[in-house]
């Protein structure tokens, strides 16, 4: 008897290692959860990523609909998405660029600019969200992270990790939000 009271512990970490694994291999690591999709985009107020004024986010979709595409310059993958934004921006796409959380020590808004100077700049606006009150608000889950925004303020969609396949699909999207 007291060697089964002594087993249990490890009957019950043995559980649960196949509990997770279970788990594990049903799960799509890339589906996100899409919480804001299908609601109105938070009306916020930024500073420019310049830090010489504040920007309405909304005032932004008084052209049509918008991508609000978060980043960062210590964001590796944001290095490899931004071609697809480049791509997006010579198809006339609109994008408002968020620096999410660029502060000392990861990084700085210095660091951004040099990002972007050295990468391509894709945005027709640059905002800082530098305490990453913007990130949740928007129920950011990570950068980068891009929201496609209609005129009206819906949130149509939520993509991850754009690629030049997402881009082409996506300015595709733009046209039918408008």
């Amino acid at each position: 008897m007291t060697r089964w009271l002594a087993a249990l512990p490890l009957v019950a970490l043995a559980a649960l290692a196949l509990l997770f694994a279970g788990y594990a291999l049903h799960h799509d690591p890339h589906v996100i959860p899409k919480a804001l999709v299908g609601k109105t985009m938070p009306n916020l107020t930024l500073p420019t990523l310049e830090g010489d004024s504040e920007a309405h986010l909304r005032d932004a979709l008084k052209q049509g609909p918008v991508l609000v595409n978060f980043f960062a310059s210590w964001c590796g993958p944001c290095q490899l998405e931004q071609p697809a934004l480049l791509s997006l921006k010579a198809q006339g796409v609109r994008i408002v660029g968020i620096d999410y959380e660029d502060v000392a020590p990861r990084g700085s808004p210095q660091n951004a600019k040099a990002f972007l100077a050295k990468l391509g700049d894709p945005y027709v606006a640059r905002l800082a969200d530098p305490d990453g009150r913007a990130g949740i608000e928007f129920g950011l889950s990570g950068v980068p992270e891009t929201y496609l925004v209609a005129s009206n303020g819906k949130v149509l969609a939520k993509y991850t990790n754009l690629g030049e396949s997402d881009a082409r699909a996506l300015a595709a999207r733009m046209l039918t939000a408008r």
